[in-house]
Parts: C-alpha cells; sequence; structure tokens
C-alpha cells in the first residue's frame, strides 16, 4: 500500500464524493481550461490539505504524508534526469539518428500500413516518446498517405499505434521507468514482462494493418529526404551503434537500470567527443539543455532537437507534485476508506487485473493524464497485489497495458489533444484503427493471471 497511514476514516459515501470533486476539478482545468496538469493537482493539494485541517488532521501529519509520497518516486525522478543525458548523448553520438536512419531503408513496398506502424515503432523504441515520434515522423507517414490518397484514419491508428508500442517497450520512455519504479520493479524485469503481452498485440496489429494496406507501392521520396539530412548531420559513424550494444549487454547482464543507462551515457559522451566534433563545453551544455540539431531540413532539426535534464524538469515536478497529492488522499483516509470498501471482493486474479485495468482506463478518461494513471492506479493497488500474492510485475505491466496507451485514445487527454492536431485527424476518427492500443488491455486481461504469482 501507499507508505502513508491514514489519520482520518471519512464513511465511504464522502470519500466518493469528495474523490469525484477533485477528479471532476483535475479534469476541467485540464480539459476545459488546458492548462499544465500541474496547476490543478496544486491546487487539489491545496483543498486536500484545507479538508484535513477541517477533519482535524495536524498540519504537520499532512506535511509529512506530502513529503512521504514525493520521496516514493525519487527512484523515477534520477531515472528520468539520466534519461535526459542519455537521450542527448545518444544524439550527439550518432546512436538515435543511425537508429532513424535504418528505419527509413525499410520503407517501401505495398504494406503502406503496415510499415508505418513497424516503422513508428523502431523510431519509437529509439526515442522513447510518442509525441515526439508523432509529431516528427508521423507528420512525414500522414503527408505520404495523403500523396498515396491513402485513409487518414488507418495511417493515423498505425502512427499511434507504432509510437505508443515505442512508449511502452523502450528503455529511454519515461512512463516505462515510471511504471517500473512506481511499483518497485526492475526497468529491464519490467520491460521482459510485458513483452509477453505487448509482443502477441504487436503481431496481431502488424497483421490488421498489412491486411488493410492498398496495393499500389509507396514513393520513398519523403523517406529520402529524412536519411539526406540525417546524414548531413556527420553524427552517424561504426561507432554509433556501441551504446546501443552497451546498453543491449548490459539489459542480458540484468545490470541495474540506473547503472545500465549511465554506462551507456558515459561512452556515448566519450565517443561524440571524438567523432562529433564539438567542444567538451558544448558537450556538457548538452547534457543540460539537450541536443540542437541545424540541418537544413526542418523536420529532422525537429526530430533531433531533444534530450537533456532539462527536457524532463517538466515530467520531474509532475512526479513530485502527483505523488504528494497521492500521499494527501491516503492520509485524509479518502482512498482507503474507498479501497475498503470493494477490497474484499478482490480475491480472485482475473478480478484483481480487471478492476486494475479499469482503474488505470477510468482515471485516464477522468482525468485526461497517463502519468497520474500510472502513479495513483500502482499506488492504490500495491497492497492488493501484495495480499494475492501477485508479483509486482504483473501490476507494473497492467498499468502500462491499461494506462499508457489508453491516454491517446480519449479526445480530451493530453496526448489525445496534441496528436490530434499535429497528424490533423480527430481521436475520434483514428481510435477505432489505433489496432495496438485497442488490443493490449484487452490480451492482459485475458492473459490473466498466468505467470503472474510472486
Amino acid at each position: 500500500m501507499f507508505p502513508v497511514k491514514p489519520k482520518y476514516n471519512p464513511s465511504v459515501t464522502e470519500s466518493i464524493i469528495f474523490f469525484i470533486v477533485i477528479i471532476g476539478l483535475i479534469s476541467y482545468f485540464i480539459v476545459e481550461l488546458g492548462t499544465d496538469p500541474h496547476i490543478p493537482i496544486l491546487l487539489g493539494i491545496f483543498i486536500l490539505v484545507a479538508y484535513g485541517l477541517i477533519r482535524q488532521i495536524p498540519f504537520k501529519a499532512l506535511e509529512e504524508a506530502m513529503i512521504t509520497g514525493a520521496k516514493s518516486g525519487m527512484g523515477a525522478v534520477f531515472l528520468f534526469l539520466l534519461i535526459g543525458i542519455l537521450i542527448s548523448s545518444w544524439m550527439i553520438s550518432g546512436t538515435i539518428p543511425a537508429l532513424i536512419n535504418v528505419g527509413f531503408s525499410f520503407i517501401g513496398g505495398t504494406w503502406f500500413y503496415g510499415i508505418v506502424f513497424a516503422i513508428t515503432a523502431i523510431i519509437g523504441v529509439s526515442l522513447g516518446s510518442s509525441l515526439t515520434t508523432t509529431a516528427t515522423i508521423g507528420v512525414a507517414f500522414i503527408g505520404m498517405g495523403s500523396a498515396m490518397d491513402a485513409s487518414m484514419a488507418i495511417t493515423a491508428g498505425a502512427i499511434v499505434s507504432g509510437a505508443f508500442f515505442g512508449d511502452k517497450m523502450s528503455p529511454l520512455s519515461d512512463t516505462t521507468n515510471l511504471a517500473s519504479t512506481i511499483v518497485g520493479v526492475d526497468l529491464f524485469d519490467h520491460i521482459k514482462h510485458i513483452s509477453l503481452t505487448t509482443i502477441p498485440a504487436f503481431i496481431i496489429a502488424f497483421i490488421l494493418f498489412v491486411l488493410l494496406s492498398p496495393d499500389q507501392a509507396v514513393s520513398t521520396q519523403g523517406g529520402n529526404h529524412y536519411q539526406a539530412a540525417l546524414d548531413a548531420t556527420n553524427l552517424i559513424h561504426w561507432t554509433s551503434w556501441i551504446p546501443l550494444l552497451i546498453l543491449v549487454i548490459c539489459t542480458i547482464f540484468k545490470i541495474p537500470a540506473f547503472i545500465a543507462l549511465g554506462i551507456s551515457s558515459s561512452i556515448a559522451t566519450l565517443l561524440a567527443g571524438i567523432t562529433s566534433g564539438l567542444g567538451w563545453t558544448e558537450i556538457w551544455n548538452i547534457w543540460f539543455n539537450g541536443y540542437t540539431a541545424t540541418t537544413e531540413f526542418e523536420p529532422v532539426n525537429e526530430l533531433l532537437t531533444k534530450g537533456g535534464i532539462n527536457s524532463m524538469l517538466f515530467t520531474v515536478s509532475l512526479v513530485i507534485l502527483a505523488l504528494g497529492f497521492g500521499g494527501l488522499l491516503f492520509v485524509t483516509g479518502i482512498i482507503p476508506s474507498i479501497l475498503a470498501a470493494f477490497q474484499e471482493k478482490l480475491k480472485k486474479i482475473r478480478t484483481i487485473i480487471v478492476s486494475t485495468a479499469a482503474t488505470a482506463i477510468g482515471v485516464n478518461v477522468l482525468i485526461g493524464e497517463q502519468y497520474l494513471s500510472i502513479m495513483l492506479t500502482g499506488e492504490t493497488y500495491k497492497g492488493v497485489y501484495q495480499k494475492a500474492g501477485l508479483s509486482k510485475k504483473a501490476l507494473s505491466r497492467t498499468l502500462e497495458d491499461a494506462g499508457t496507451v489508453i491516454n491517446p485514445l480519449v479526445p480530451w487527454s493530453v496526448c489525445g489533444v496534441f496528436i490530434a492536431d499535429v497528424l490533423n485527424v480527430p481521436v475520434l476518427t483514428y481510435l477505432p484503427f489505433a489496432f495496438f492500443c485497442l488490443i493490449s488491455p484487452i490480451i492482459t486481461i485475458i492473459f490473466g493471471g498466468r505467470s503472474l504469482k510472486s
């Protein structure tokens, strides 16, 4: 359970009403006012503190609950900062540009939607960001699809599916790191475990996209522009593959994620100092502010301009606020009283899995924020899984299968609004064709209790 003990025991009705009010407030600010999630969460913290004081909970106890909640995410915070460094170092060492370049080499043929899905997935894994993948490669594929008169709905569905496959499976992904850290599972053990449901979902989605693909071959001109611009960066060398190889070796030997990412980042930085032509002062600045590409092809500049510690501060601040918010939900007894009302019914493994998935999906729909879906659901169900003898990996996997991939299917969510804007395809239009996102939670529910015991 969340590492905060309740100081008050409200009735179930009071807890549900208060919870709905808080969630409604957050939803209104994110959906209607379009604010960053930090603002309504901070307002929610103010309301919960006021509620706690009214219920005669000492402010010291409320403060300690916020601090304890935030402390539970410190592992994720340090990992996020290191991921920012890893992305920037992989950029200047040519690792990410090389991966993207190889991805474009596979485009062509008649399996257009299948190819779009597969390449977007490859690039999504290399970048670790679904939104960056969608806003760059996704836009290019939408343009190709439009030129060949393909369905924009299916093309967008393939892009979203591939991008969120990458978001689930990449060690660079903040949601993947968050899901593993919040539950207390090693990053690479988490990725290995979610592959049990993710790979089948990928295969099924790929087959569906291939079957729906048009007959005519696709022009590779758009991809050629990307490849030419990537070559022009002079970042890609044979040494560019070494940081990736280092990470793979660390994965095989089950080296902790923080150490593995640190080693790969250091090797990538050393190689960049030799091959990129950048000075060491500039390289250390890139560690903090990220890499800025300056090619003559703007889409590639947008694709490669990222990384750095600074790029992760948005996520870090959200994690701290959300976990502090979670601590208050527990110390005021709101979540414990709701859980206690139905916890006794959560005894069967399949019921627990279905309930976890439904909660993760529900938070996505109500709040529209995938980070909160992962964090709140994860903290809520830790004790339930432990009591049922289920492994932590089972919880982290369900969080990803039903939390991460559902966000782009919600029209008012952060991801849904962003993707609809950059692809110019409404969420409800591409939703029926986002096969990977739709299939993932279904498979995790069907998979049920297999291989889930501690």
